[in-house]
């Protein structure tokens, strides 16, 4: 396993482009399939590219603001004590691999975007104190985020009366879905997967601690230089960000008292936010915190609108449905759920959006579901697990945490690469086992 990973590492090393490129090169792909396949022109094509190019903005921002606040967050001096302590607990890479592994896993389970941000930040800790070859672990903190928790959008939407695919398919609770026996072994399944496959691997002879003069710079908010005058006075006072920061905990106390509390991007923004305020010493430090963080996104900024714009691309030239429609023809009721799931992963590497490849793709498989006679809660989790699956060879999902950790998709992807095949045959052995044995 260890000489198969490592050797997965050198070729992606060597031949994957940067995150930048990738996305360039999917963006020139679909163009040449929606021309090949669908019959569109070069230019109708670059239509549909700017028609998607904007339709990512507001969840673009979502994820600049999730990793601004939560990276703000982790400068806090409390947060650093917690930080320190929590990472005092793991003397050797072993122990660091296994902690690192299962709070991701947690966090990534309750919201992808928390555990997004908290592995990022324990990975990066860990690195520092722990003598252990710092890609590893990140890699390691990002392979939990392929689990599919009780944030997962679309089984809670299939769940939800009134959804737009209910006269189709009905009302699916989710103790059919995520809370099936089935879906709760495989989660714990992976999870053991996950620890196993790192434990496995031979660290490379120079593993060294991310510990350097550039690194603890970068972290430490900007200096700011007293004066004596009324505003440097305000700009150093407690009271401006503890106002603001009770003001966000008292809407949040409000929502969960009124409306009950629910976990969002949303609500993970105010969370992260209102705790940051409150946990720094002044405007000045908070604002130098945030000069810090926003270097971290700009691969958020920079390569989400091309997703998008990929997206815009294939929805219009019918590709997804030409593709969905060539699985649906090979399944069966038994082995459609399997289908889906290998459906899903594959339109996800293009379209890395859960919610709008549910809003292409999904109708296309549920409907179909429903004419075969597959079971829906099963074909629901094939699709929300293939949603997540190809997540770990997908640059796109992983630039909040490489923007915490100073890496590239190179540094980490080739252990990824391998995971992805792990994670895969056990996904997809559960629905063969489901179809065999029900």
């Amino acid at each position: 396993m260890e000489a198969v990973t490592q050797f997965s590492v050198r070729i992606v090393q060597r031949y994957l482009p940067s995150a930048f490129v990738l996305a360039v090169i999917l963006t020139a792909v679909v163009l040449v399939l929606g021309v090949a396949l669908g019959g569109e022109s070069p230019l109708a094509m670059a239509g549909y590219w700017g028609e998607g190019f904007s339709s990512l903005f507001k969840f673009g921002m979502q994820m600049v603001l999730v990793l601004m606040t939560g990276y703000v967050l982790a400068l806090t001096p409390v947060m650093q004590r917690m930080l320190t302590r929590l990472t005092r607990q793991a003397g050797t890479p072993r122990q660091a691999l296994v902690l690192t592994i299962v709070v991701s896993f947690v966090c990534y389970y309750l919201n992808w975007g928390f555990g997004m941000v908290a592995g990022a930040i324990l990975a990066r800790e860990m690195g520092r104190r722990v003598a252990i070859h710092f890609p590893l672990i990140v890699a390691a903190a990002y392979g939990g985020e392929l689990v599919r928790g009780p944030s997962s959008s679309i089984p809670l939407v299939i769940a939800t009366p009134g959804h737009f695919m209910e006269q189709a398919i009905g009302i699916v609770p989710v103790s059919e879905t995520l809370y099936s026996s089935w879906n709760i072994a495989l989660t714990l399944a992976l999870l053991a997967l996950l620890v196993l496959f790192f434990l496995l691997q031979k660290h490379p002879e120079r593993s060294v601690r991310l510990e350097t003069p550039e690194a603890d710079e970068a972290d430490a908010p900007s200096v700011h230089h007293h004066d004596g005058s009324f505003s440097d006075r305000i700009e150093n006072s407690r009271l401006p960000t503890l106002f603001m920061g009770l003001l966000a905990a008292s809407y949040l106390i409000e929502q969960a008292i009124t409306e009950g509390f629910s976990i969002n991007l949303n609500t993970i923004i105010l969370i992260f936010l209102a705790l940051g305020l409150l946990l720094h010493n002044s405007p000045a430090a908070y604002i130098g915190a945030v000069e810090k963080a926003v270097g971290a996104a700009r691969g958020i900024i920079v390569q989400f609108p091309l997703y998008a714009g990929i997206a815009g691309m294939m929805t219009h030239a019918g590709l997804v449905t030409q593709f969905s429609q060539a699985i649906i023809s090979l399944a069966t009721p038994e082995s459609f759920p399997l289908w889906t799931f290998l459906s899903a992963g594959v339109v996800n590497f293009f379209i890395p959006s859960g919610g709008g490849q549910w809003a292409i793709q999904g109708p296309i498989m549920m409907e179909a579901a429903a004419a075969i006679g597959a079971d829906p809660a099963r074909t629901i989790m094939a699709f929300t697990w293939g949603d997540g699956w190809t997540n770990q060879i997908q640059p796109f999902w992983a630039l909040p945490l490489l923007g915490v950790a100073g890496l590239s998709a190179r540094d980490i992807m080739g252990y990824l690469l391998i995971w992805l095949i792990i994670s895969g045959t056990a996904i997809a052995g559960t629905f063969v086992a489901l179809a065999t044995f029900a």
